[in-house]
């Protein structure tokens, strides 16, 4: 947090701190970053939940004698046609539902697994503290994807265990964020004051210093979101996670990359373009929100 907000939150009265929110709120939603990046998001998420209202083709309806049709409005196919004779276009929409299913969930995972570890650390410091970092630094020396195909080996590949999977991966990298965050605000004085107070060590962590570091929090979360949709489209192109025929935009971009041989593009860069739309959407709020913190 600023050195504004946490005096705000501190020194002055709560209507100073309510004031100086709906200010920063504000500068947010005056931000053309924020804005054009919640549109697209707004747009997919709107996808994932009501995708016939978009799309009215069967995403799974094959017409061999459509094969490979070029798009742009071409014989009723706005992004053409796939090897099988699908509608692009369709799937594209469809597809948005695994991705916007599973990603956010692994990163709330995350996220909680995170706090925790991080507030612990952070306030207990000693040697949960050191032995916490250590087993920290450890995990995120390894990458997230090869552990996570290593782990889908072994284990069911399905939704839950891809977000659970996920989740607990990049717990480790939010709660060394959290701890930083936490060891600035523990030796403030609203924390010696609860201390002295008798306040429980929980009560401590959660009601008076996680408010206080909620602006990080936020930060990491829109960061993570965009990685977790990265690393389920990796999963799903090496075929995790998804059917065969799948609409899912890693399954697809995997099924149809051949076709590029015989110069159709369409069926691959298609979910290609919308799986990097949806992660630049969440950089652009994820710049907007650190940069409204940082003022």
């Amino acid at each position: 947090m600023s050195d504004t907000t946490n005096s705000g939150t501190h020194a002055g009265p709560a209507t100073s701190s309510k004031d100086i929110r709906k200010e920063l709120r504000g500068l947010l939603y005056r931000s053309k970053t924020f804005i054009v990046g919640m549109l697209i998001l707004a747009f997919w998420v709107f996808c994932a939940v009501a995708p016939g209202v978009v799309a009215h083709q069967d995403p799974a309806a094959i017409e061999p004698s459509a094969k490979w049709i070029h798009p742009f409005f071409k014989q009723g196919h706005l992004l053409g046609t796939d090897r099988r004779g699908a509608d692009v276009f369709s799937r594209v929409i469809h597809g948005a539902r695994e991705i916007m299913i599973i990603a956010p969930a692994a990163t709330i995972v995350g996220t909680v697994v995170g706090v925790v570890l991080g507030l612990s650390m952070g306030y207990f410091r000693g040697p949960l503290d050191d032995i916490l970092s250590r087993v920290i630094e450890a995990l995120m020396s390894l990458p997230v994807i090869l552990i996570t195909l290593l782990a889908l080996t072994a284990l069911s590949g399905g939704r839950l265990t891809i977000i659970l999977l996920i989740g607990f991966l990049f717990g480790p990298i939010i709660a060394r964020t959290v701890r930083a965050a936490v060891l600035t605000e523990r030796n403030l004085d609203y924390v010696r004051a609860a201390e002295l107070r008798g306040e429980r060590s929980g009560y401590i962590m959660f009601a008076e210093i996680l408010p206080n570091v909620f602006g990080p929090i936020v930060v990491e979360f829109t960061v993570r979101l965009g990685y977790a949709v990265f690393t389920m489209a990796g999963l799903a192109f090496l075929g995790f996670g998804t059917e065969p025929g799948s609409p899912d935009w890693g399954r697809s971009i995997f099924e149809e990359r051949s076709s590029l041989l015989s110069n159709v593009w369409w069926p691959s860069m298609m979910p290609a373009l919308a799986l990097a739309s949806l992660v630049v959407a969440i950089n652009l709020v994820a710049d907007a929100v650190q940069g409204m913190i940082d003022r």
